[in-house]
């Protein structure tokens, strides 16, 4: 991976994985980005049972352990991420809440799955944009070919931009835009988006799945949304934590980027602040006999 600006490839992840900030930050954005998204299968509705899901990258499990418990017993669900510490809080949450029909392993999505070929009906990954790179994603999503049985789903979901009225607030957006275009982590011409959403159909295909379908959706941070509090919140830890991989990466002076977040968080606390975030779910078929549709 290209690292231009004194980036280092050692720093794969925009945020240290081992903060316990992080993990904090992570339980509450997997709750943001279920309602945003409407559910945990609202392009699914009626998902069928006795079903091995895979999670991809889980952090904190949050997505999976409610997976299980929705759809417990019928749906056995594994999920993985390369964080012991995410991993053992995870297991914690599922064990408290006496679920048996999921389990967490520590794991490299960057690196061959550790499962047999055929072992998974569907596999999901959300919001995975924050470590991956341009040559990441044909690898990974052959892995994902892999491990799925004949008619298996994979569906992935990704952030791509914000739109606000707050000049701050986007500037400091685009500043992690820059910095991971810059590296090559995403597929952005222009350095103002993720720039990861739209390339995702032709990714799939590449990687052989077919039927292909997308799903959009809105993250409403604005004053007085449902998803402002919890919005603002992830924002304020977030650009926090990713401050020193934005510095490293050369986008922004750290009083620039210090005045930027400061008045980012006065703004998003004004009656009359307005922002939407954009994302959408891709979802596809392993070639097969067909399990969802």
């Amino acid at each position: 991976m290209a690292t231009p600006d004194g980036a280092s490839d050692a720093n794969k992840y925009v945020i240290d994985i081992e903060s316990g900030a992080e993990t904090a930050r992570l339980v509450e954005q997997d709750k943001l980005l279920t309602r945003a998204m409407g559910g945990l299968f609202p392009e699914q509705p009626d998902l069928p049972s006795g079903k091995r899901v895979l999670d991809v990258a889980c952090g904190p499990g949050g997505w999976a352990i409610e997976v299980a418990f929705t759809y417990s017993p019928q749906v056995e669900v594994v999920g993985i991420d390369l964080n012991q510490t995410m991993i053992e809080y995870a297991r914690a949450v599922a064990w408290s809440r006496g679920l048996n029909n999921v389990t967490f392993t520590v794991m490299d999505a960057k690196q061959p799955l550790a499962f047999e070929e055929h072992s998974f009906d569907i596999v999901n990954a959300r919001f995975i944009f924050s470590f991956m790179d341009q040559a990441a994603w044909p690898a990974l999503l052959a892995e994902c070919q892999r491990v799925l049985r004949p008619g298996g789903l994979i569906r992935l979901t990704e952030f791509d931009t914000v739109v606000s009225n707050s000049a701050s607030w986007q500037r400091i957006q685009e500043y992690l835009y820059q910095a991971m275009a810059r590296q090559r982590r995403t597929f952005s011409v222009d350095k103002r988006s993720v720039g990861v959403v739209h390339m995702l159909k032709k990714l799939l295909q590449d990687a052989g799945f077919d039927q292909v379908e997308r799903r959009p959706f809105i993250i409403d941070s604005s004053y007085g949304a449902d998803l402002h509090h919890i919005s603002c919140k992830d924002a304020e830890v977030g650009f926090a934590l990713v401050k020193p991989y934005l510095i490293k990466s050369g986008v922004a002076e750290e009083t620039t980027y210090d005045a930027t977040y400061q008045q980012m968080l006065i703004d998003m606390l004004g009656e009359d602040f307005i922002s939407l975030g954009f994302g959408v779910t891709t979802w596809a078929i392993k070639p097969g006999e067909e399990v969802l549709r």
